[in-house]
């Protein structure tokens, strides 16, 4: 086999053997002619160092194969990697434990399919007299795809092995990712190795001290990744009562966490029960297994799981290797206590998010919503939200925000900032007013003492609020740095609203503009859709573009289809491959009240104005066939607001009945500006006295304010 690089080619082959003197020791190299001569016959075999033993450096080889997975040639002059059978035209697979090749031969595949590079897989990889050799193994794909693939080979000082293992196990803070790289790096010590954490530590709640034999185990990691027996327990499932009971007996013996070795011949003495064999050995019973506690000091120092690795019953554990296991889970075990911490925080946050979530729309208009969070180094969710709900007067609210950042800070500033526009919006306040209230609350939030969380800042958050009035069947929105929504008309087109630009909330005085509010038509049929940057924002193309690609995808919704479906098919047609930030879709799919419903009086402010309007809806009253004493209090009702607005306000007054569902609206408009409030005199005072009488007939009334004026609005029980 040609082990000698060609000068001119830049394969990674070449690249990788290039480099190879520099990391075989001097003086090796004449005990180390390669694991086959130029003729392909082996070697002469000699005593190979065994780098568990930890005095050899890290040695670096490489084979190339074909597309067919088979050697082509290879450079593995270093003596660790003697013994292994890397003949030209055998199989790559020939090399690994049987177990293995599934998994590796789908590793290899893959990177032949996509060219990217599959990087420091621990492997264990078979020599010819069965020992067997453990390794740091990178795929590459070749400079040409016709040529196949490099794979580089890294064997490993056992301490060495210990330093990489802490440092990649610390590299995420998802606690199913820590154990699976803690079990990985197990896994050079056996067969088999697996994670199986405390359950409170798996859904991030605190961990104390617990009484002997009361843990509840849960498998959170296993390697290698193979097709296991029924009964065998595997990642997310929970370990059978007597097994947890029993590994917890096992590790804190005298209450103190203790490794402990359980030798092949003793296994199923010491486990007892068929169910509790199926669920913990692995395949063969003729294997002995190690189980270390995964332990947090303290006083007393807490269990967090076990580790446990499995090995065959010819390769029984030595003592070094027993500390050397007990070295590494006591470095990284507070790696599986971080990122509980971390699941915890995302649980909160998480939690929170989902409760801002729209439920449903009503009768009048349809919701579908969709939040996908990105995977941020924080706590897993970022601060997009939107919400929709109901209004009192019968409107409905739709509001998307864009809190900055990540995090629990983003989630407390988000949470406030959602409660607070739907506090202000039931309230009867306008979008651009709303906007005002929020644009000054970041502002306070940002304060370095009344801050939400300390280092941070909402400062620039986006936010976008539209009111939808299913009787004039339009939508008033006012925008707060956000993205423009895209609106689709009843007979397909669509495009984005031409909202004029608007610094985030809690810019800087001089930047500070009042907000506009925008109306636009929105007939039944329509379909607006409100949306956070994520969904658009894609490196290989320009926010307008992505903008464009949403609105083409928004406009293929068919009237009949389900509208949680679409919303789904549109986040996975548009939303980057790569998330790099959380992704929120709203859409609203306008329906209105049937024309039949309502009815609307516009009446001069005149002395007769309460008669007439009592005239009107008496007859729309008895067509509607409503009871006689909802009637009676309806039509008490309407002549006591139009005399308020007679008597202290100035213009028209328009009148507007609502049939929703199993109650009436009644409104009243008029140019005041003035709130109207209960007085708190007594019986003979006059003052006041028509808004008590709207307050026993309603089950719900209050004010709005208007561009002209104001609406008094009240709801009747039918």
């Amino acid at each position: 086999m040609d082990s000698t690089p060609s000068p001119s080619s830049s394969s990674p082959f070449d690249l990788v053997s290039s480099a190879l003197g520099r990391y075989i020791p001097r003086g090796a190299a004449a005990a180390a002619a390669g694991p086959a001569d130029a003729q392909g016959e082996p070697a002469a075999r000699q005593a190979v160092p065994d780098p568990a033993d930890g005095g050899q450096e890290q040695i670096l080889g490489v084979v190339n194969l074909d597309r067919d997975l088979r050697i082509t040639r290879c450079n593995l002059a270093a003596p660790v990697f003697e013994g292994l059978d890397v003949a030209a035209g055998s199989p790559f697979v020939d090399l690994l434990p049987p177990g293995d090749v599934p998994t590796v031969t789908r590793r290899l595949r893959q990177v032949l399919e996509t060219g990217e590079a599959h990087v420091a897989r621990i492997q264990r990889l078979r020599r010819g007299d069965g020992s067997e050799l453990v390794v740091s193994m990178s795929i590459l794909p070749a400079a040409m795809p016709q040529e196949g693939l490099t794979v580089s080979l890294i064997a490993m000082a056992r301490r060495l092995h210990l330093y990489a293992a802490e440092t990649a196990i610390g590299t995420s803070l998802d606690i199913g990712e820590t154990a699976q790289s803690l079990a990985k790096s197990l896994l050079a010590w056996g067969d088999v190795a697996a994670v199986d954490l405390d359950f409170a530590v798996w859904t991030g709640e605190g961990v104390t001290g617990q009484a002997q034999g009361r843990i509840r185990l849960r498998r959170a990691a296993l390697v290698p990744d193979r097709a296991w027996p029924d009964g065998y327990v595997t990642p997310g499932d929970d370990l059978p009562s007597d097994a947890s009971r029993l590994l917890a007996q096992a590790v804190r013996r005298n209450d103190a966490p203790q490794a402990i070795v359980i030798p092949p011949e003793a296994v199923e003495r010491v486990l007892g029960s068929p169910r509790v064999m199926r669920a913990l050995v692995p395949g063969e019973r003729s294997a002995g297994v190690a189980c270390i506690p995964l332990v947090l000091d303290g006083t007393p120092p807490v269990v967090l799981g076990v580790a446990e690795v499995w090995r065959r019953a010819d390769a029984p554990f030595r003592d070094s290797e027993l500390f050397d296991l007990q070295e590494l889970v006591a470095r990284t075990a507070h790696h599986i206590d971080l990122a509980r911490q971390h699941q915890r925080e995302h649980t909160q946050v998480l939690a929170l998010q989902r409760r801002l979530l729209p439920r449903s729309g009503g009768g009048t208009i349809e919701i579908a919503s969709i939040y996908q969070p990105a995977t941020p180094d924080s706590a897993g969710v970022g601060g997009d939200w939107v919400n929709s709900f109901p209004l009192p007067d019968g409107r409905t609210a739709l509001v998307v925000g864009d809190v900055v950042g990540h995090g629990l800070g983003a989630a407390a500033t988000m949470g406030q900032l959602s409660m607070e526009a739907r506090a202000l919006l039931s309230a009867g306040l306008a979008p651009d007013e709303v906007l005002e209230h929020l644009d000054e609350t970041v502002s306070l939030l940002d304060d370095s003492e009344a801050g939400l969380a300390a280092g941070y800042s909402a400062l620039g958050s986006t936010c976008c609020i539209a009111l939808y009035d299913p009787v004039s069947h339009h939508v008033a929105l006012s925008s707060a740095g956000h993205l423009p929504p895209v609106l689709v008309s009843p007979d397909g087109q669509a495009g984005t609203l031409e909202v004029r630009p608007h610094p985030g909330l809690g810019a800087e005085f001089a930047l500070r503009e009042p907000f506009d509010v925008h109306t636009f038509g929105a007939p039944p049929g329509s379909l607006l859709a409100l949306y956070t940057d994520g969904l658009v924002e894609d490196p290989a193309v320009s926010i307008d573009e992505g903008i464009g690609r949403l609105a083409d995808a928004v406009s293929t919704v068919h009237p009949w289809d389900s509208l949680q479906q679409a919303a789904r098919h549109v986040v996975s047609a548009l939303a980057p491959a790569r998330q790099r930030d959380d992704v929120t879709l709203l859409l609203a799919r306008m329906i209105g009240y049937r024309k039949g419903d309502t009815a609307t009086w516009r009446l001069p402010a005149r002395d007769d104005a309460p008669a007439r309007a009592r005239a009107q809806v008496s007859a729309l009253l008895r067509r509607w066939r409503t009871r006689d004493d909802t009637r009676d209090n309806v039509l008490l009702l309407v002549s006591e607001l139009v005399t308020n607005a007679v008597r202290f306000a100035t213009g028209p007054i328009t009148v507007r009945l609502i049939r929703a569902g199993h109650g009436l609206l009644c409104e009243v408009g008029d140019t005041g500006k003035g709130r109207p409030l209960l007085s708190r005199g007594g019986l003979l005072d006059d003052g006041g006295r028509g808004l008590h009488i709207v307050h026993r007939l309603t089950t719900r009334w209050g004010v709005r304010w208007t561009d002209t004026g104001k609406v008094v609005w009240a709801k009747v029980a039918r």
